[in-house]
């Protein structure tokens, strides 16, 4: 048994995306493709805000966020992943996997944040119309933001202590193909009953209150639209919020499957809870560039001028 904070050569192995090697290249070219996919599409969707005048609203102004948050995010776990397949190497350092780590949850949960934010962004805007640009000004959007941070980057840290206590046997395989909470708990040769309780309680925290926030937004955002007396009206009120419904419910429903439903330790398992990271880190936020692109016409007016070179670099307040 060793203390891995007292070793500067202490090394994890990753189990990796799979253990079969006739599929590492295909794994490889796939996994390179979503990457500079999402990449790409999320830094469309954020040059496409600032350039254009008629999204400087909060709405995009959060969607903005968000994909930022989405490129970080995806950033740090999926290019160690592909250094991984390319060398045929599995080792990750100590060091290296709490970084990891910190970096992961941190824009893991700045996503969950900044999807209650946008849903309370919606539920101003419809339900409160004549005082939405008072509420939503660019000072308290603003706010919203900084505090999303503040949040997401106390709770990483506040999980990567702890593990500074935990103790690791030497050469052991972490069971998911980037370091996270669960399988470095499974494979610590220590107790780890208070990591246990924290993370299920400020884990789960994190996880459902955003979601209630969310839920409880859009059964006021629907029962407003209800009251809404034209067809034409409540179609609109609705467009306005499918987009960020399609992602809440990809996004949640794979990090609650991952995080609050139970899993064995067999290599079934290990594989299932493999494809469950794999959506929520590098799936969803590859098709969330799709999905508020290709479903906002406001969106796709601003991609098509950025294609014919007509951008402008002022931002309106």
């Amino acid at each position: 048994m060793e203390r891995g904070n007292q070793t500067g050569t202490f090394e994890f192995l990753l189990w990796g995306l799979s253990e079969q090697p006739e599929q590492q290249r295909i794994l490889f070219l796939l996994f390179l493709w979503m990457y500079l996919v999402t990449v790409a599409g999320n830094l469309l969707i954020v040059l496409a805000i600032v350039t254009d005048v008629r999204l400087h609203t909060p709405m995009y102004f959060f969607l903005a966020s968000l994909s930022c948050a989405d490129i970080l995010f995806t950033s740090t776990t999926v290019p160690k992943a592909l250094v991984n397949i390319h060398s045929q190497s599995r080792t990750i350092s100590y060091a290296g996997c709490l970084v990891q780590l910190y970096f992961f949850l941190t824009f893991g949960d700045m996503d969950i944040f900044l999807l209650a934010t946008m849903a309370y962004d919606r539920f101003v805007a419809i339900c409160h119309p004549l005082h939405y640009t008072m509420i939503m000004s660019f000072r308290r959007c603003s706010l919203l933001v900084t505090a999303c941070w503040t949040l997401t980057n106390f709770v990483a840290m506040t999980h990567t202590f702890l593990m500074f206590h935990l103790s690791f046997c030497s050469k052991k395989v972490i069971p998911d193909f980037f370091c996270d909470l669960g399988p470095l708990m499974k494979i610590a040769c220590s107790d780890t009953q208070i990591n246990e309780l924290v993370l299920l309680f400020l884990g789960g925290a994190v996880i459902l209150i955003p979601f209630l926030l969310i839920l409880v937004s859009y059964i006021r955002i629907v029962s407003a639209i209800l009251r809404v007396p034209s067809a034409q009206g409540r179609r609109k009120a609705f467009s306005t919020c499918g987009s960020h419904l399609a992602v809440v419910a990809l996004f949640f429903g794979t990090v609650i499957r991952a995080y609050l439903c139970p899993s064995s330790s067999s290599s079934n398992s290990v594989v299932e809870d493999t494809a469950a990271a794999v959506m929520y880190t590098v799936v969803t936020p590859l098709l969330n560039s799709f999905i508020y692109s290709l479903r906002n016409k406001d969106m796709k007016g601003a991609l098509v001028r950025i294609v014919r070179g007509k951008v402008s670099f002022s931002w309106g307040q």
